[in-house]
């Protein structure tokens, strides 16, 4: 026996439990206020660079175009003082005679200094005091009209070991009349060929691999200097090999 006024409690109480057991709490594929900022599940993430990282990056990058400025601003006027060359690579105002003039006080002879076509181009002009092989040289470069090259070689201590290694070992082919003077040849068929002349005390070498013709063009040229300048009084010992 239970009493009936205790019944309505009962049912009362019965109906709140039914009540909190049938409604369901908050699904967990619900998103959550906490979630809200992942964004949607597989999406990209962007990182977030923090103001004190960014203004630490930003100050690098300035400080680097900073120093490239320095560095362009310091290199600039050492390009503009030195400009490159407008003569494929050859000095253009070499003054030969001149040369020449401050060699003779050494060289014991007259350079010579031989006046060719504008055509002819130097492109060196020196003393060699011969501290290597022993003979002092006065050297000049020969641009020719063609663009190739003949250098010119004067001493008065020629001899025969100096002279192979001048012509760089080449057979005598023969002679060749440039100036009015028979020019010894020294040619291996390919490659550089040399004319060479013991004239008025000194030994006059020239060597390239231009064409003759323009060897004939220039040794004549050397032949007129020589004949312009003292003879040079060579000792007997001292005397050019042939």
């Amino acid at each position: 026996m239970f009493d009936e006024c205790d019944l309505p409690g009962r049912m009362s109480d019965y109906r709140g439990v039914s009540e909190t057991q049938d409604n369901p709490g908050p699904s967990s594929d619900t998103p959550s206020p906490g979630n809200a900022t992942s964004g949607a599940v597989g999406g990209p993430v962007r990182p977030v660079l923090a103001a004190g990282a960014a203004k630490r990056a930003n100050a690098s990058v300035i400080g680097m175009l900073i120093a490239l400025g320095i560095s362009i601003a310091a290199f600039l006027p050492v390009v503009l003082m030195n400009p490159a060359p407008s003569t494929d690579g050859f000095q253009p105002n070499i003054n030969v005679t001149e040369v020449a003039s401050n060699a003779a006080d050494v060289a014991g002879f007259t350079p010579v200094t031989p006046v060719v076509d504008r055509s002819f181009r130097n492109n060196y002009a020196r003393w060699e005091s011969g501290t290597s092989d022993g003979v002092p040289t006065w050297e000049v470069g020969f641009i020719t009209p063609a663009e190739s090259f003949i250098g010119l070689v004067q001493t008065k201590n020629s001899n025969p070991t100096w002279l192979a290694q001048v012509t760089q070992n080449a057979p005598v082919t023969g002679t060749r009349e440039a100036g009015g003077q028979e020019w010894e040849l020294r040619d291996r068929g390919k490659g550089d060929k040399s004319m060479i002349l013991n004239y008025r005390g000194t030994t006059v070498v020239l060597t390239g691999p231009a064409a003759l013709d323009e060897f004939t063009i220039l040794a004549a040229a050397v032949v007129r200097s020589l004949d312009a300048a003292p003879a040079v009084t060579v000792s007997p010992t001292a005397a050019p090999a042939p």
